[in-house]
């Protein structure tokens, strides 16, 4: 049986969202690079502040990276590489990244934790973590950053990042995770 896709509702929905970008599918380093160039020169033709489309850019290229990081580093399955990324504007003028993927529970209970503890710090704290994690040492055998990306997330974004987690019937979980800009 062939079903179709209600385009027009669709469409209607991202309008009435004000969603600006919608991805969900597998991401390759190349698709992150081609969808974060995109972004970048929407939002240039919108006129958004550079330091606005700067902080979005930045935002997209850490989330994603980040979930591609996580599946390759634990040996998870290529359909664990879909995830979804929307980025839309409030009507506040606010642009909200959000992004989310399956991953082993534990993992994203980890990450709930750190998410609220980065919540709940004001810019001056997260200005602190930043600086203590920059002089943590860095282990030479790590694939991935300095495990700054989300204090840098968290100190670009203008209110505190807002995290969720989702057990799944396949003993795997959702993670989401939403930044304003």
């Amino acid at each position: 049986m062939t079903t179709t896709i209600d385009v027009l509702g669709l469409r209607e929905i991202f309008e009435q969202r004000r969603i600006l970008m919608c991805f969900n599918g597998p991401f390759s380093a190349s698709l992150i690079e081609e969808i974060g160039l995109a972004l970048r020169h929407h939002l240039e033709n919108v006129a958004a502040s550079p330091s606005a489309v700067m902080d979005v850019f930045s935002v997209y290229i850490e989330m994603t990276q980040n979930i591609r990081h996580y599946v390759r580093e634990n040996g998870l399955p290529d359909e664990l590489t879909r995830a979804t990324v929307v980025i839309s504007q409030r009507e506040d003028g606010h642009y909200l990244v959000s992004a989310g993927n399956k991953l082993l529970p534990a993992d994203g209970e980890r990450l709930l934790q750190r998410v609220r503890e980065l919540a709940s710090m004001d810019k001056a704290a997260l200005k602190a973590a930043y600086k203590e994690q920059m002089r943590q040492p860095r282990d030479p055998a790590a694939t991935t950053g300095a495990g700054l990306g989300l204090i840098d997330m968290a100190r670009r974004s203008s209110e505190p990042l807002a995290a969720s987690l989702q057990v799944l019937p396949d003993a795997m979980a959702f993670f989401s995770l939403e930044v304003v800009i």
